[in-house]
């Protein structure tokens, strides 16, 4: 018989903007939570605990999700640090692309394959990775377009793979958020944010407890049988045109 599930969710990039309210809705939810991300979360909870690290740095990754398992059995994972690092073709750093390698899908790994063992022994596991709307296809998004479109493929291979040991992964593809880096790219109360938000289907920018919701629809133990799934929670840019 399988084990009871447990709720020990780890979360990447919890610090800030979409990671911070997902922590929070964790929480709010009964879970414990651990944040990886280079500064601690902001949040004062007594199941909240921080481990500060540099996700693009494989090596701290390693010593961090090592560390964390050894203390902590988790058996969901959110993967939502991100960086943009927004260039034209022609002004395209590869320097940039290795970074976002090593964030986007090499943390992935190293996260999930750390929590492997826990929810193998549980027979039961969540996986969701926050990918982006901008991995259809975005201007002076080279490199953060190729590595989040990158995690759809790994998502549906994972899913394949882990479905009958009752671990299911998911995508959650996001955009546009306001978020402090969204207003890294467009400037807080400009034309242009106004511009953009009339574009969007809905008429309004998305906010990140609309993100939030998501993953925990995909991390909640009863819905164990969706798996293998990306959700645009975009305001319908998806299935239309975004200029930014």
């Amino acid at each position: 018989m399988a084990s009871q599930p447990n709720k020990i969710a780890a979360v990447t990039g919890g610090s800030a903007g979409i990671g911070k309210v997902i922590c929070e809705q964790l929480l709010e939810q009964g879970y414990e939570v651990i944040s990886l991300s280079r500064r601690s979360a902001d949040i004062q909870h007594p199941k909240l605990h921080n481990i500060e690290v540099d996700l693009t740095d494989r090596a701290a990754t390693a010593e961090a999700v090592a560390a964390m398992v050894k203390q902590h059995e988790v058996t969901t994972v959110v993967h939502n640090a991100g960086v943009i690092r927004a260039a034209l073709l022609s002004e395209v750093k590869l320097s940039d692309l290795d970074a976002l390698v090593d964030l986007h899908l090499g943390c992935a790994i190293q996260m999930v394959q750390a929590a492997l063992p826990a929810m193998r022994a549980r027979h039961f596991g969540r996986v969701v990775l926050l990918s982006s709307r901008a991995a259809l296809g975005l201007q002076t998004r080279t490199s953060y377009s190729a590595t989040k479109a990158g995690m759809l493929g790994m998502a549906r291979t994972w899913a394949l793979e882990l479905a009958p040991e009752g671990i299911t992964v998911n995508v959650v593809a996001p955009g546009p958020i306001r978020t402090d880096m969204f207003y890294d790219v467009v400037q807080q109360g400009s034309d242009k944010e106004k511009a953009l938000a009339a574009s969007v289907p809905v008429r309004r920018l998305g906010e990140s407890a609309d993100v939030a919701r998501a993953v925990t629809f995909f991390a909640d133990p009863a819905n164990s049988f969706v798996t293998g799934q990306v959700l645009y929670v975009c305001g319908g840019t998806s299935v239309g045109s975004l200029a930014l």
